[in-house]
C-alpha cells in the first residue's frame, strides 16, 4: 500500500514539472482578445486563418502546432489567434466593422480578406507587430521544424537585425542536426 501511495504521490506532484517543460499545447484566443490583451501588454500577434473544410489547415493544428516547441514561442512571443475565415460575426478593429461577406454556399470574413492581402489560400499564418502591422503573410501547411526556425526568427526579432539567409546559418534547432524531417 505504501509503495503504492507514494507511485501516486511522485506523479501527482511530478505531472505538472513534466507538463511545463514542453511548454503545453497552444492557448489560442479570439482576434478580439489578443488586441485587448496588446493594449495592456505589448506582445506581436499570430493568425492562424483557417477555414473548417480545410484538410492542410487540420493536418497543421496536428502536427504542428501541437508541438511543444512550438507551442511554447507561439504562447511566449506572440499572443496567438485561430481565426476561422468563414466566420460570420462582426469584428470591429482600428474603428473598422469587418463583416462576413456571403457568396454561392460560402462567404468570407473581410479582416481574412484583409489579412491575407486578398488572396484566399488556407492555412496561412499571419504576423503582425506589437501596433497591429503586418510583418509578414505566409501561406501553406508548415512542417514543424521549418516553422519553429520561421516563429523564432519573428518571434524574437531577429527579423528586424538580420536577412533570413543569415538568420538560417546561425539558427540553432531543437530537434537535432540529424532531424531533417521537418515534421512528424
Amino acid at each position: 500500500m505504501r509503495k503504492y501511495l507514494s507511485l501516486l504521490l511522485f506523479f501527482v506532484f511530478a505531472a505538472p514539472v513534466f507538463a511545463q517543460e514542453g511548454g503545453g499545447p497552444v492557448k489560442w484566443m479570439s482576434f478580439e482578445e489578443a488586441v485587448q490583451r496588446s493594449k495592456t501588454e505589448k506582445r506581436k500577434i499570430f493568425i492562424d486563418v483557417y477555414t473548417d473544410w480545410c484538410g492542410w489547415c487540420k493536418v497543421m493544428d496536428k502536427n504542428t502546432f501541437s508541438e511543444p516547441h512550438v507551442a511554447q514561442i507561439l504562447n511566449e512571443k506572440f499572443y496567438p489567434v485561430k481565426f476561422d475565415a468563414e466566420q460570420k460575426e462582426d469584428i470591429v478593429f482600428n474603428g473598422t466593422t469587418f463583416k462576413f461577406v456571403p457568396y454561392g454556399n460560402k462567404g468570407t470574413h473581410q479582416l481574412a480578406m484583409a489579412l491575407l492581402n486578398n488572396q484566399l489560400a488556407y492555412p496561412t499564418v499571419v504576423f503582425l507587430d506589437e501596433d497591429f502591422r503586418m510583418i509578414q503573410p505566409l501561406q501553406g501547411y508548415q512542417k514543424t521544424e521549418e516553422f519553429h526556425k520561421i516563429i523564432t526568427f519573428i518571434g524574437e526579432d531577429h527579423f528586424k537585425k538580420m536577412k533570413w539567409a543569415d538568420w538560417q546559418s546561425v539558427y540553432k534547432s531543437p530537434y537535432g542536426a540529424a532531424s531533417g524531417s521537418g515534421g512528424h
